[in-house]
């Protein structure tokens, strides 16, 4: 399997952390070079193991948003 390249471009937030100190982050990422876009996933403390997750543009964070505006939590 190939080298997956990363690099967090700007941390946007931490949603939340787990026992074993794994946080669920909202970041900026360019991955394999390409244009940064916003990631939703888990990382360790020292962002070198990641678990699965969703990368998303900026016009579907925009629609998201929209959808999120409407709920009533």
């Amino acid at each position: 399997m190939a080298d997956i390249k990363y690099e967090i471009e700007k941390s946007l937030g931490v949603l939340s952390e787990n026992a074993k100190g794994w946080k669920k982050e909202l970041n900026l990422v360019s991955w394999n070079g390409r244009e940064a876009k916003f990631d939703l996933r888990d990382w360790d403390a020292n962002h070198e193991k990641m678990g699965k997750g969703l990368t998303l543009s900026k016009e579907e964070v925009i629609e998201l948003k929209s959808i999120l505006n409407q709920l009533d939590v």
